[in-house]
Formats: structure tokens, sequence, C-alpha cells
């Protein structure tokens, strides 16, 4: 399939009506019914077992008809066209939706591919414009072309008019990639440290309940045998039946979160040819992202409190015009060792000061402030059963235990957010770290802040701290020093962008 070069004007809107309404691969209709069945699964299996019990066995293939009727409309009402100047994409089977980009506010082409779409030769291409409230619906995906077209189109797509012309960028040689991250499978037990073990059981356990398939499970000859003889052996018995559990539990949500990060990031690999960044990944599902680095503002290490005890980390690159909200589609690397995740953000960022320059620390202050607000859960409780003791009542041991539990780890809790705060000012770049559970640090380009806020809560005020926030149309859209000593909230702004801080200083001297 012909791509039009990208271009603009009066010229390129007629030649853009002459172009054709494509539909997709007609092996979409293979694929789209069987995704809604294993999606429906649960319902699926539920109309199967009503109709053994009831003897009507048409109850599944009530089901499943119009899964494989609606895929039929899907394909047959689903078209789309690029042209010069939009990429249009006309669907709805009920109401009808077309939805129209302009080439120029492209900013990112995801190729997915699941199990079916690479057994039967497709891909899904996805259109991101950097939306940040993009719903759904709303998301430009052509879901499923025939895979030999993709590579074309998305290069076509992602060659912009603004940087030389699209007709000189496809004459250019193509420049090879220099592989700057790759996947170990060693990077594996970096897995359990994570929360996607146990979603995915929480999320098992919401179906069963849902469709009402609880009873029938404790109904299971096995484990009615295994309540009651608990019932009747006593509470220690129980106590250590709920401690099966829990270590269960646990080996289930590890097995999990293993198996869930093998098949998503196996494989992975992150190239480099000089102007663009380029992420596959995938065992079952492939996921191919490409990221451009006109548009590169920056990077976030990512290192919640598990991962970290780990000696782990993450990495995201911090893109213009790619929202936060479409989450992995800015990811260089998932859950992997520290030392690694710092390598590819030097490599990325072009700077070996970023991963480990020394950050400023931001004052008793902004200490006393965590200790208060981490240690006041217990200071609540010690003073309620103090005036239970008081009155004539009794305490038991447990709950000053539990007294001292808190304490103890709000200490602890407080203590790491501390160590954990800071920032750091290098030619060109603002450096921001903060948090304990989910700690982030991130690398801004200083010339892609458009505007700065200085913002100072009743609390803050009265401890003599602000909080600086650097706008930026990449990435999350605002990265703050949080806590930062009030007196050296427009001295940061200043030293990051030469003349901002300034103007502030200036007017604040003028009312005096």
């Amino acid at each position: 399939m012909s791509v039009p070069v990208e271009s603009s004007g009066a010229a390129a809107l007629a030649a853009e009506e002459d172009q054709p309404w494509l539909r997709l691969d007609k092996r979409m209709l293979i694929v789209h019914p069987v995704n809604e069945i294993l999606a429906l699964l649960p319902v699926v299996v539920v109309s199967w077992i009503l109709g053994s019990s009831s003897g009507n066995y048409y109850w599944g293939l009530i089901v499943v008809a119009p899964l494989v009727a609606h895929g039929v409309l899907r394909w047959v009402t689903t078209t789309y066209r690029v042209g010069p100047v939009h990429v249009q994409l006309r669907r709805g089977v009920f109401q009808k939706k077309v939805l129209s980009v302009p080439r120029s506010r492209i900013r990112s082409v995801d190729v997915e591919a699941g199990v079916m779409h690479r057994l039967l030769g497709l891909a899904v291409l996805r259109i991101g414009t950097g939306r940040q409230s993009a719903r759904d619906e709303d998301r430009f995906e052509l879901n499923a072309l025939d895979a030999s077209l993709v590579p074309d189109m998305r290069a076509a797509l992602l060659a912009g008019h603004d940087r030389t012309t699209a007709a000189e960028d496809a004459a250019a040689p193509a420049t090879p990639g220099r592989e700057i991250g790759h996947w170990s499978a060693s990077w594996v037990r970096y897995a359990p440290f994570s929360v996607t073990g146990l979603i995915a059981i929480g999320a098992f356990v919401g179906v069963i309940f849902q469709y009402g398939l609880q009873d029938r499970i404790a109904d299971v000859p096995v484990l009615e045998n295994g309540f009651d003889s608990a019932e009747h052996a006593g509470a220690l018995a129980l106590a250590v039946l709920g401690l099966f559990a829990l270590i269960a539990l646990f080996v289930v949500a590890t097995v999990l979160a293993c198996v869930r990060y093998l098949i998503t990031y196996g494989n992975m690999t992150v190239t480099d040819n000089g102007r663009t960044l380029h992420v596959s990944r995938g065992l079952l599902r492939t996921r191919q992202t490409t990221l451009d680095r006109a548009r590169l503002r920056g990077t976030t290490l990512k290192e919640p409190l598990l991962l970290r005890l780990a000696g782990g980390a993450a990495l995201d690159a911090i893109m213009t015009g790619v929202s936060a909200e479409s989450r992995e589609s800015s990811l260089l690397l998932p859950q992997s060792p520290r030392t690694e995740a710092a390598r590819v953000m030097a490599t990325v960022l072009g700077d070996d000061r970023q991963a480990d320059a020394p950050l400023v620390a931001h004052g008793p202050a902004a200490r006393r402030k965590r200790y208060t607000r981490a240690l006041w859960p217990a200071a609540l409780a010690a003073v309620i059963a103090a005036g239970v003791l008081a009155t004539g009542g009794h305490v038991p041991w447990p709950a000053w235990a539990g007294v001292v539990v808190l304490a103890v780890g709000g200490a602890g809790l407080a203590w790491d957010r501390y160590r954990g705060l800071g920032h750091a000012v290098l030619p060109g770049w603002l450096i921001t770290r903060n948090g304990s559970l989910d700690r982030r640090r991130n690398s801004l380009e200083a010339a892609g802040i458009i505007g700065w806020t200085v913002r100072q809560t009743f609390f803050q005020r009265r401890a003599g701290l602000a909080t600086v926030v650097a706008a930026t149309p990449a990435g999350i859209g605002g990265y703050s020093v949080r806590d930062l000593p009030a007196d050296w909230a427009w001295a940061l702004v200043e030293a990051v962008t030469p003349g901002a801080g300034d103007i502030w200083l200036r007017d604040q001297n003028d009312q005096h």
C-alpha cells in the first residue's frame, strides 16, 4: 500500500478526497470473534454449565453466535483512509463514528500483535496524539492490518514535515540502530516485587463472585471437608490453615507475576539510530514502540519500595505529546537491575551524571513534616489507650503492641521519605526525587519546561516550605520539587530557567 507524503494546503486537501477508503484485512473476521469469546469466557462457561444442567445445549451457541455476527459487522462497517493531511477511520455497528487525526499531530505509532495476529500474519497499528483525556472509544486503532504493510506505514506516519521534508526523509539511507538495552531472563527475579500477581488473583476472585460461583467452589468435597476438620480441631488448626492459605497466596501471586513478566517483556530490545528509539518486546503478544528523539524531554527512574530493596528499578522516557495515561507507551526498561536502568538512562540522555548526581537535601522543616505526618496515627492510638486507662478501663497488650508497630513503622517510613527527597540542577537539566513506597527520580530537560508554579499549602506556609512545579507538555505535564525551603523556590527557578525567577523577584521588590 502506498502512503502519500505528508503535506498541507488546499491542494493537499483536494488530493485527500481522491484517496480511497480501505477495509481491514479479511483475516480480521477470525481474530475478533475469537478474541471476544476469550474475553467473555466466564460468560460462555456459565452458559455451558447452565445448558448442561438443564439439558439444553444451545445456551453456549446462543452466546457465541452474536459475538461472531458482531465481528462480521465490525469488518463490514470499518474503513480507513491515509491522506496527505489526515488519517481517518470510520467505524461503528450501531453508532457511526469518524475519527480524523491530522498527520502533523501524530506523536507516536505503536504496533502490537497478539497470538492470533501473529499466527495469521496480522498486526495492530495504534496512532497516538498525546491527548491526555483520550478515551478508549476515541483511540485511533487499525485492528487488524497485514503485518507486511505496517513497517512502511509506520515510517511514513512518523516522517513529519517539520523536520526536513518527508521526501528527504524517505530518500535518506536508513541508519542501522545501535542496541542500547537488551532484556535478560535473569531479570524475572524482580517480577515478584510488584503487585501484578495479587491484582490477577483479585480479578479472578472478582469473576467468581460476579457470576455466583463461590457457592459451588465452597461445596467442593475436598475444601468442605478441610474446613469442617479445621473447625473441629480448634483455633490453632484454623490459624495453621490460615497460614498455609497465606503462603499459597504468596506462591500463586509470585508465579503469576513471573509468568506475566516473561510474557510481557520477553525478548525486549531498545535500539537507537540517532533519530528514534525503538522498543520491541513480548513473547506471545509483541509490541513495538517508536519514540522520536526530537520529542525526548528526559527520563523517569522508578524505584518502588519492594523493587528498591531488591536492587531493581524501571525506566520510562518523558516524551512530548506522549501522555502518561498511555502508561507503557514510553517504557524503556521494565523491572531490571538498577545499574542497568541507570546505564540505559545515561545512554539515552547522553549524560553520565544523571543517575547518581548528588541531590540537595531540603532541610529540617521538610524532615519534621514527614515525621509529623507519619507518627500521628501512633500518637492518636497512644492517646486513646491512655484515655481508656485513665477512666479505669483495661488495654490488652496487643493494643500496646499495635501502638509500637505504628510508631516504629511510621518512623521508618518518615526516615525513608526524607532520605528520598531532594533535587539537583545540572547545566540544562532539573533532577527531582521524592516518595518512599513509590519513589521516582525525574531528569527533566530545562528546554522542555514551559512554565513554573510555586505553591504553598496552609501547613507549608507555617513551616516555611513551598512546592515548585515545572510545567511541560511531556510526560505527566508537571514535575514537582516538593517541600523546598520557601526562600529557595525562586532561586531554583532562576537557576533552571534564567530570567524566570528574576522577574518574580523584581516584582516582589517593586511591591515593597
